[in-house]
């Protein structure tokens, strides 16, 4: 049997899901620990380390974006841009798959889902062979699911800055079918200001200075409704369907001031631009999975369905009026731009995967898996004719992008214990396409077509070697290779130019990044103390960079490129502790150094540098049914390439407080409290100086209030078990 620590810290358990568990019982290797406290429970695993985030009370009524920086590795900024200790190539599933809420764009994803409908979230720092090739790392978010019987809830919360939720759920189960729902509503009002402020170094024309302000107010409303039923028709069948449905509309309004200088400091032009946009998207999406167990203790064979479709459209106004040039006044003529963007995409994953016990302390896993997507966008655009009051087609911005992606895979991996080492080995081979079509308008107003076409076949091996030490230690040393795809918007050539000095547009010739890592870890547990510490050592080969090319004018261009290789190395501690018995912490810390090939063709000399980030969660049980949370964060300044990000930091804090026998709850946050987390570079070159900051406020405080009814003092059996088999189907996908 594993170790079973039970001591200082309430409610420490080893547990693993049922075909983990009954392969490291049978070999005695060092079990999945769990450290429940007031703050987020850490589980270990083989390859994952998984947080249960129902503690995380400072992301109380707020969403993914909110919940995931107070999960130890993650970082995440205020637009939901995720990174995984310093890598941004990290790939992010929900329940085990790409999600399309919102187009499939990371950052909206995050934003659509509220905290309170999340389980836990798993970290994959270096993904075995049954995991998808893609990406340097993995996060999976795993939803709530149904689990006790005639149980729901209802909450709703209100915050600053007219921010506030609702939402509930519901539970039933009688006999074989077990059915749940859920719904959610959040309408989210967020306001933003920062500064762009250009030096062009090697201007030939009068500008020598370009200061541009750009405060933004934008309003959010997202619907998210998900229900599904589990039929358990046999003894060794379940059958579960679920479904997912989310709506959102979005009313963003920018103003810019955008003042160009001499290099004396006298006015070029100063003008002012009105950004106006309104968007909505749609995403519905369902899946079915069948799991059959044999008459064989832990053989089994799980199939899994699942398709996603979305559409959106969004529409942006660009009303540009220059108010003075030279010095002189001048009456404004306004120049105005309508750009129309709309797209809609399907996505479809089938898979097969079969799970057989091989002797005393042996496993095999093998599966194969197909993914299929495509995406229609289109982009139109046209001017304001001022002398006949209509609107003409600008047609060198016009774009229609069409693509269609595929990747075929099959895996096997296989787990051994050989004396005190547990050796886990896996292959994945992986043959994958994307091919799009973009079609723009030509100088003689001619439609013409260019083909993109990027191929990715190969084969991408994992190795895990396991040791399992006295007074429950653990070490282990992992070795994976990945790929990067680039993305769709990085492939297409369409030019963003809602910044009017800097403009942005995708690479038809980007190819994909090949990952190779290296990690070893080393695990302990004490009474009332759990850490997890690593070293790793991560090369990206062919790594994508976004480069900001010499100015044109006064309007400078950032494509993405291929550069030689970037590094990675660093070292990593986690660790939980009880300090007393009202008192405990969660920390995270990360040290790290970049290096950076140059690109001498654009400019770029080779950089390399020491950073670091870390964090502290500090939880405290104040009196009976009230807890308090108070987080704290640090990032160091770095250098990556062109780009100089300075420190930033901040302050959480959370309360909640059980009461009508532990029915209802009331809950208050209060997210970044002093406003210090303020995201800002300096991007220097040949050519260029540019000076950028921004910084978002949305709810700085939130409260919230939950009502539970019906039998949520008991958890049926049948209930934990589904709860383990879904886990498992949602990790092999």
């Amino acid at each position: 049997m594993g170790v079973l620590l039970l001591g200082v810290v309430p409610g420490v358990l080893a547990q693993t899901p049922a075909k983990d568990s009954a392969f490291l019982n049978s070999v005695k290797v060092f079990k999945e620990v769990e450290v429940v406290g007031k703050g987020p429970a850490i589980r270990s695993g083989l390859d994952k380390k998984v947080f249960s985030v129902n503690q995380s009370l400072v992301s109380a009524g707020g969403s993914a974006v909110d919940l995931l920086q107070n999960v130890p590795s993650l970082q995440v900024d205020r637009n939901g841009n995720i990174s995984l200790r310093g890598a941004t190539n990290v790939k992010v599933l929900v329940d085990g798959k790409p999600s399309l809420i919102s187009g499939g764009s990371v950052a909206q994803v995050l934003q659509s889902i509220p905290a309170a409908s999340i389980e836990r979230v798993e970290v994959i720092t270096n993904p075995s062979a049954k995991y998808d090739a893609e990406g340097q790392g993995v996060i999976n978010i795993i939803l709530k699911k149904g689990l006790k019987t005639g149980y729901g809830a209802v909450t709703a919360s209100a915050g600053t800055r007219m921010n506030y939720n609702a939402g509930a759920s519901l539970n039933y189960k009688t006999g074989k079918v077990d059915l749940y729902g859920n719904y959610s509503f959040q309408h989210r009002n967020t306001y933003s200001n920062g500064f762009q402020n250009m030096v062009y170094l090697n201007s030939g024309g009068p500008t020598y200075y370009s200061n541009e302000l750009f405060p933004s107010t934008t309003i959010s409303n997202v619907h998210v409704a998900q229900g599904g039923v589990d039929w358990r028709w046999s003894v060794k069948d379940l059958l579960s369907v679920t479904g997912l449905y989310n709506a959102s509309t979005t009313g963003r309004r920018e103003y810019l001031t955008v003042d160009n200088l001499t290099k004396q400091q006298t006015p070029v032009e100063l003008s002012n631009r009105a950004n106006n946009t309104d968007g909505w998207n749609t995403s519905w999406g369902g899946t079915i999975d069948w799991v059959h167990k044999f008459k064989k203790p832990g053989a089994e064979l799980d199939f899994d369905f699942a398709f996603s479709a979305g559409s959106g459209n969004s529409f942006y106004v660009y009303d540009a009026s220059v108010f003075n040039v030279d010095g002189q006044a001048v009456k404004p003529v306004p120049d105005v731009l309508q750009d129309m963007k709309g797209g809609r995409n399907k996505r479809y994953n089938i898979q097969l995967d079969y799970t057989l016990p091989l002797g005393k302390g042996g496993w095999l896993e093998a599966g194969v898996r197909t993914q299929l997507s495509t995406v229609n966008n289109r982009q139109w655009d046209a001017r304001l004719d001022t002398s006949s009051g209509g609107y003409v087609t600008d047609y060198s911005l016009v774009n229609f992008f069409e693509s269609n992606s595929w990747v075929h895979a099959v895996y096997v991996n296989y787990r051994k214990q050989i004396g005190p080492y547990s050796i886990q080995a896996g292959l994945r081979g992986e043959a994958g396409r994307f091919a799009a079509t973009v079609r723009n308008y030509d100088s003689a107003r001619g439609l013409v077509g260019m083909p993109i076409n990027v191929n990715t076949n190969g084969f991408y091996p994992a190795l895990f070697v396991t040791r399992q030490l006295e007074h429950a230690q653990q070490v282990q040393l992992s070795y994976t290779h990945r790929i990067n795809r680039p993305t769709a918007r990085e492939l297409n050539p369409a030019q963003d130019v809602s910044d009017p000095v800097n403009y942005d547009r995708g690479n038809p010739a980007l190819q994909p990044e090949d990952l190779y890592s290296i990690e070893g870890t080393y695990k302990k547990n004490w009474s009332g103390a759990y850490v997890t510490a690593g070293l790793y050592y991560n090369q990206v080969n062919n790594v994508i960079k976004h480069i900001q090319v010499d100015p044109v004018g006064d309007v400078t261009i950032t494509i993405p490129e291929n550069l030689r290789r970037a590094i990675n190395t660093g070292f990593e501690l986690i660790g939980n502790w009880r300090v007393s018995g009202f008192w405990s912490l969660t920390a995270n810390v990360n040290v790290y150094e970049r290096i950076n090939s140059g690109a001498a063709q654009y400019g770029i000399k080779a950089t390399s540098g020491i950073s670091w980030n870390g964090n502290v969660t500090s939880d405290f049980s104040l009196a009976k049914g009230l807890s308090l949370q108070v987080r704290a964060d640090y990032k160091a300044s770095e250098v990556i390439l062109q780009d100089r990000y300075r420190r930033a930091y901040g302050f959480d804090a959370g309360a909640k407080y059980d009461f009508w026998r532990d029915r209802a709850t009331l809950s208050f946050s209060a997210r970044d409290i002093f406003s210090t987390r303020r995201p800002a570079f300096l991007r220097t070159s040949d050519a260029l100086l540019l000076d950028w900051q921004r910084v978002t406020y949305s709810a700085r405080a939130l409260l919230s209030f939950t009502w539970r009814f019906g039998n949520s003092a008991s958890e049926s059996k049948r209930g934990k078990r589904s709860e383990d088999e879904q886990g498992k189907r949602i990790e092999n996908r």
